[in-house]
């Protein structure tokens, strides 16, 4: 039962990156919104993720330092994976 406040706290923070995210698409930004309403943020923050690199817009060292951390606390290193390819200088 104590886990969930914890639970609570890493969907918001996915949204806010999500917010903040380059993401476009309205589907894409649906469907991560789905997904964390059902309680499934590390699934949520993979699709993202996902997303931006086949996306491929530019990111900035910072949105990718928050991604990078979020993607340690919640145990999901691959998914940034290769973001790094898309940093701005």
């Amino acid at each position: 039962m104590s886990r969930q406040p914890s639970v609570r706290r890493r969907g918001t923070r996915v949204a806010a990156l999500l917010e903040d995210s380059p993401l476009t698409s309205e589907a894409v930004t649906t469907d991560v919104c789905h997904l964390l309403s059902h309680g499934e943020e590390e699934l949520a923050f993979d699709t993202m993720c996902s997303w931006i690199y086949q996306d491929a817009p530019p990111i900035t060292r910072q949105y990718h330092d928050q991604l990078v951390a979020m993607a340690e606390e919640i145990g999901t290193p691959t998914s940034v994976q290769r973001l790094d390819e898309l940093l701005v200088d």
